[in-house]
């Protein structure tokens, strides 16, 4: 076990979907994978374990923000020997093209965390970038599915109220929608070279105002969970 993970060695596959919210976690155990096996509860952030069209995969709920899915991702890397991890979580879409419940495949995220200054220091600015062969998997997959997708730059906030962020200049520069976990989950794949993917949909738009409840953020997102689950499949066992 680890401090934050409450599960013995072995009990999480090499493939992990990383849900924010735990009950989506549970959610995605419960109406996608057979047999799973609930490995965590330390903090409610609820684990589980099960297989999908005979692939072993996990679920692991993160938190909101950078410093939360940290913990969760350093911890499965360096003491559960995760070689894949595939955000499944939600969006603020801000483009006009962007429409509530589209799918967006993160090909990399810019942010306005301190964590990458904090990693290599003034004058240096890492770009945190998705696995393009899980990148390329995920489009594929989306196009033979029919699923209204983007590809390109999302937004990992420091904050989720954040008024004196000028979000027209990042539309303008094709900035397709605002998120608060992905640079952390990009920037630590690349530290300890493993393989990583934003998937997310747009669960609210901060232009039109348009947004979904809590529930059915939760419980109505299956095209994305589908999607990563279709990815994770592909994934050779590591």
């Amino acid at each position: 076990m680890s401090t934050h993970i409450d599960a013995p060695k072995g009990a999480i596959a090499d493939v992990v979907l990383l849900p924010g919210d735990p009950l989506r976690a549970q959610y995605i155990a419960e109406n996608f994978l057979d047999n799973a096996q609930r490995y965590n509860t330390v903090r409610n952030a609820f684990g589980f374990t099960g297989t999908f069209e005979g692939r072993r995969v996990s679920v692991q709920a993160t938190g909101m923000g950078i410093p939360s899915i940290s913990i969760y991702v350093n911890e499965l890397i360096q003491d559960y020997g995760v070689k894949t991890l595939i955000r499944v979580g939600t969006a603020g879409g801000m483009g006009e093209n962007i429409k509530v419940r589209d799918v967006v495949l993160a090909q990399g995220s810019s942010t306005d965390s301190s964590i990458i200054l904090n990693t290599f220091g003034a004058g240096l600015y890492f770009a945190p970038l998705a696995d393009f062969n899980l990148l390329r998997e995920a489009a594929n997959l989306a196009d033979t599915s029919a699923i209204r997708y983007h590809v390109g730059n999302v937004l990992g906030e420091d904050r989720f109220y954040n008024d004196e962020m000028d979000r027209q200049k990042l539309i303008d520069y094709e900035v397709l929608a605002t998120e608060m976990e992905t640079p952390a989950l990009y920037l630590l794949a690349a530290k300890y070279h493993v393989h990583a993917l934003s998937i997310l949909t747009v669960s609210n738009h901060l232009v039109t105002g348009e947004e979904t409840s809590a529930q059915e953020r939760r419980t109505s997102f299956n095209d994305m969970i589908g999607l990563a689950l279709g990815v994770a499949k592909t994934v050779p066992d590591r």
